[in-house]
């Protein structure tokens, strides 16, 4: 009998954790996909166990990290679970999240959301990472956003989206709980945002007007109340951007009462001010 995605992640995480670098590979099948969305500076794609298994020696030649706190959430589709979970490392101490796909006990696509601002903060990277944004490539653009949902937790995760694109402050705060919390864990001077007339400040600006959004995907949690959305906000400031995000967000009737909202905060600061200012 095959591992689930549950106990795939788990061998995976425990073996980043131990150390077992060279037998990472093995988790993933031949012909596997590997995204990292936010990666510097237009995000990366690796292509079949070889070259995943190359990564993770190179990896553990050069990196320590531990990995605490995980939350497994469980989807409507078994084959997919996405896992989120702190990392310590050397000198930082930084969020991530992982989208698995799990077929026959292997991982068969994988996407990967991690804190690249505080691990390049940590190794002095980065300068470095403001050179990468100097020509800021465009990655290849997902299909465009169009409004499908029929669930309740679909709907608002919808209405949320249009809500930030077009501007729509007050309404657009509406979708939340008195009493809600919003945290961004790549953010690097976000605290959390607490409340409905807290979450009303922050878009009164319409700091998302004119943004799109593409490549919308949602994964139903087995937990009824949660939700979890992967898409692009795409548009230009200073200079065009693609900013990819992942979202958990609770929705308790159809309000939102708690959202962790991994943004790529890099790539806007990229693309309105350059990552300069940050370093």
């Amino acid at each position: 009998m095959n591992d689930s995605p549950a106990d795939v992640f788990r061998r995976l995480s425990e073996g980043i954790s131990g150390g077992r670098w060279g037998e990472l590979g093995e988790l993933y099948a031949e012909d596997t996909v590997v995204e990292h969305p936010q990666r510097p500076p237009a995000g990366a794609r690796m292509t079949g166990r070889a070259a995943v298994a190359q990564r993770f020696t190179a990896m553990g030649s050069a990196i320590e990290l531990r990995a605490r706190d995980v939350v497994v959430h469980e989807t409507t589709d078994p084959e997919v679970i996405v896992a989120e979970y702190t990392y310590d490392g050397p000198g930082f101490t930084s969020a991530n999240i992982q989208m698995l796909r799990v077929r026959d006990g292997l991982i068969t696509h994988s996407r990967d959301y991690h804190d690249f601002y505080r691990m390049a903060a940590a190794s002095d990277g980065l300068g470095e990472l403001a050179e990468l944004y100097e020509n800021n490539p465009m990655p290849e653009l997902a299909p465009d956003f169009t409004p499908s949902a029929t669930d309740t937790r679909g709907k608002v995760v919808e209405e949320l989206l249009l809500g930030v694109t077009l501007g729509k402050g007050a309404e657009t705060a509406g979708l939340y709980a008195e009493d809600a919390y919003v945290t961004h864990p790549f953010g690097i001077d976000s605290p959390p945002l607490k409340g409905r007339e807290e979450l009303r400040a922050h878009f009164a600006p319409a700091r998302g007007a004119g943004m799109g959004v593409r490549g919308l995907v949602l994964h139903r949690g087995l937990d009824p109340e949660v939700v979890i959305a992967e898409f692009a906000y795409v548009g230009r400031r200073t200079r065009p951007f693609v900013a990819s995000n992942i979202f958990v967000l609770r929705i308790k009737g159809n309000l939102i009462a708690e959202s962790r909202d991994y943004g790529d905060h890099l790539a806007l600061a990229a693309a309105d001010q350059g990552v300069a200012p940050l370093l």
